[in-house]
């Protein structure tokens, strides 16, 4: 699949970042402009998301074999790779399975697990009401006429404005029909929650612990759940030289909530 993407910069290392879940490069604009100045950074849409093309399988399978394509495509020999959620647990099997394409690897909150084993309040059901929230209003998209109507159906449903802010930034305004369209295959997504949340586990890498191929950071929030004190010791088990860095009133979408510090930890990891 030939995937969108944004370029920053020429010179330097070859960066590649890859969004999570409902994101898009768009959502990483600051953080690759930034890296920009000193290095060569691509910044991708996945599959089913922002403007690359949509497909009936979303799968870490897909996800790794089109970034496989798009470091073929672009003559990338070896790169620092940085994923964020959905997008980190791509990174994490792509690298595995190319490990001679990584030169270092950075994975923002999320670990390398089964999400689906944590019951009534994992990331799974939280997903399941924001994907049928979206479905909802993309199949009542003539209802509404502004982009603040849309966030206050958004906030009545999830009731968080972080949240919805975020959400937003994948809604638009079709110039041809006049109706507001969302920039991500609700349907295919809701489909494939269960692969999303569950796949890229530990079941997944254990055949090649440990993983000592290419330098490895995660960084996590202090106030998020995806990455946790059992999780680091599972990481562990997995890349044994890895590093953890802890950026402190930051949840999961980390690099927007805490923009200098977690710039600052790219940058001495880079």
């Amino acid at each position: 699949m030939e995937l969108f993407f944004r370029e920053e910069g020429s010179q330097g290392k070859t960066i590649v970042i890859i969004h999570g879940l409902y994101g898009s490069s768009d959502n990483w604009l600051t953080v690759g402009k930034k890296l920009g100045k000193h290095h060569h950074v691509y910044l991708i849409d996945q599959r089913n998301h922002g403007r690359s093309p949509n497909a009936d399988e979303h799968t870490y399978e897909a996800m790794k074999e089109d970034l496989a394509e798009f470091f073929d495509t672009h003559n990338i020999s070896k790169a620092i790779v940085i994923g964020h959620s959905m997008g980190g647990k791509a990174a994490m099997y792509f690298a595995a399975e190319y490990p001679e394409k990584i030169e270092k690897l950075i994975i923002a909150d999320i670990a390398p697990k089964d999400y689906l084993d944590l019951g009534e309040s994992s990331q799974y059901y939280q997903h399941q009401l924001i994907l049928e929230t979206l479905m909802e209003l993309q199949n009542n998209c003539e209802a509404y006429e502004s982009r603040d109507e849309i966030a206050e159906f958004l906030m009545l449903k999830l009731g968080s404005q972080d949240l919805v802010m975020f959400l937003l930034k994948s809604i638009y305004l079709d110039k041809e029909t006049k109706r507001f369209k969302c920039r991500v295959n609700v349907e295919v997504l809701y489909d494939s929650l269960d692969e999303v949340i569950s796949g890229m586990n530990y079941r997944w890498l254990e055949d090649r612990i440990p993983i000592l191929s290419y330098p490895v950071l995660f960084i996590r929030g202090a106030k998020s759940n995806y990455l946790t004190e059992e999780d680091v010791k599972m990481v562990k088990e997995i890349y044994p030289e890895a590093q953890i860095t802890t950026i402190p009133n930051a949840g999961h979408w980390l690099h927007a909530e805490q923009p200098k510090l977690f710039m600052d930890a790219l940058v001495n990891f880079i």
